[in-house]
């Protein structure tokens, strides 16, 4: 969102995201969806381990992403241990 003040200066205000968001829907009653808000941005959901790339990608950066996926995907999944934990304290 770009703001404009008085003397007409452009001022950018961005809203900053925490690297991984928890989601829910009601319409999908079992499925626990983890965001990744960084590049590569996806949604992975936990129940069935389906990934959604919000990306568009090349053939030269797929290659990249399949060495970095595991890693990613295993991060989302410490994150959600972790957040459960934390609501279980």
């Amino acid at each position: 969102m770009c703001l404009g003040d008085s003397d007409n200066n452009i001022k950018s205000y961005f809203m900053e995201f925490p690297k991984f968001l928890l989601g829910d829907n009601t319409d999908y009653p079992t499925a626990i969806f983890v965001v990744h808000t960084e590049y590569p941005r996806f949604i992975i959901n936990l129940e069935n381990d389906e990934v959604e790339w919000l990306e568009d990608f090349t053939q030269e950066d797929e290659k990249e992403l399949e060495d970095e996926a595991e890693g990613l995907i295993e991060q989302a999944t410490a994150f959600y241990d972790r957040e459960i934990s934390r609501y279980e304290e």
